[in-house]
């Protein structure tokens, strides 16, 4: 069985569509969680490891590790993922917090009341738009917008349902940003904070963690962070997972 390892929970690495992955990790780590954060949607969840960072994250602000004050939904249309998913929610110290459904973003909408809001909404989703298929289907399915899942969708989704200090926190590729905030005013949903994400000093980012809100900010918080300087992982790298990587 293929187990991933983190300091305080364990993800089953097995049936999911998408494996354990450093944007997952990116998110997880660095999106904004306060202690006003109740409800929240994991969207296209995969192994689950975003929601059980989330979950980490918020009992350490909270200094209960069996609170059972917020609740994350995690949602996938794979079931394989769903499933595994849920099974490591069962085995984390959050199992109480924590639930996974095998649902598409659109049945998970249908299945809601029309007054329920979510305090944070986040997702590593699929980001291949024009490119060409994976062999694997599932996994293409995990990383192509054409197969149902856009960033799109989720703003779509989110715009009707945050409350109004709610937040939205995506992980992308860099290139799209200019079509990521664009689509999000058009929503009423406006970037206030982008961290870009580059491999090395020398080159440019390859991803952005965005986060959105209703409130239009006097201005964006953008930082940059380097992962890996002369071989080494970077001190800044380090100080954001050294909650979750057992070698950070």
């Amino acid at each position: 069985m293929s187990i991933f390892r983190f300091k305080q929970f364990e993800v089953v690495n097995e049936r999911s569509a998408m494996k354990v992955n450093t944007d997952g990790v990116l998110l997880g780590a660095a999106m904004t969680l306060t202690l006003q954060d109740r409800l929240m949607l994991d969207v296209g969840t995969g192994t689950g490891t975003i929601a059980l960072m989330a979950a980490q994250r918020l009992s350490a602000l909270s200094e209960c590790t069996s609170s059972n004050d917020f609740r994350v939904d995690a949602i996938d249309i794979d079931e394989p993922s769903a499933s595994e998913a849920a099974v490591n929610f069962g085995n984390s110290p959050w199992n109480a917090n924590l639930r996974a459904l095998n649902l598409s973003l659109a049945d998970y909408a249908a299945s809601l009341p029309e007054d329920l809001r979510f305090d944070l909404i986040f997702s590593n989703p699929p980001y291949f738009e024009d490119s060409l298929t994976a062999p694997d289907e599932r996994k293409s399915a995990a990383r192509h917008t054409s197969d149902g899942l856009s960033y799109r969708d989720i703003f779509d989704f989110a715009a009707p349902r945050l409350t109004d200090n709610g937040r939205m926190a995506l992980v992308l590729p860099a290139d799209q940003e200019h079509g990521l905030t664009r689509y999000g005013r058009m929503c009423g949903l406006h970037l206030y904070r982008i961290l870009r994400i580059r491999t090395v000093p020398r080159k440019a980012p390859i991803r952005i963690v965005a986060e959105f809100s209703r409130h239009r900010p006097a201005h964006t918080d953008d930082s940059v962070l380097t992962i890996q300087n002369e071989g080494k992982y970077t001190q800044e790298y380090l100080s954001l997972t050294k909650d979750f990587y057992l070698f950070a």
